[in-house]
């Protein structure tokens, strides 16, 4: 058989579109450069999940029509959980340049 796992992008119409990483919106340029930056297929789950809540954060830091709350969600082989929920701003120490 194919695959065991795959990544979809599904849109409002229900239109479902495989790859590797997706960015949506006004400040997906700069989530798709830390995506592109750090991408690897044999990371583990918290390393994606970080790697998620960095990339949303410098699309929030450098668009000016991103921001509000980054929330992570983890799908997996047993369904879907919140991972967490953090406001942009509050992420600033973790991902943001050294002031």
């Amino acid at each position: 058989g194919g695959p065991l796992w795959g990544l979809y992008y599904v849109d409002s119409e229900g239109t479902r579109i495989p790859g590797d990483a997706f960015a949506v919106g006004s400040g997906s340029s700069y989530a798709y450069g830390v995506l592109d930056g750090a991408r690897r297929h044999d990371m583990a789950v918290d390393e994606a999940l970080e790697l998620a809540r960095r990339a949303i954060f410098q699309a929030a830091r450098r668009d000016a029509y991103s921001g509000g709350s980054v929330t992570v969600y983890h799908v997996g082989p047993s369904g879907w959980r919140r991972v967490s929920s953090h406001d942009v701003a509050g992420l600033h120490d973790a991902y943001g340049p050294p002031w």
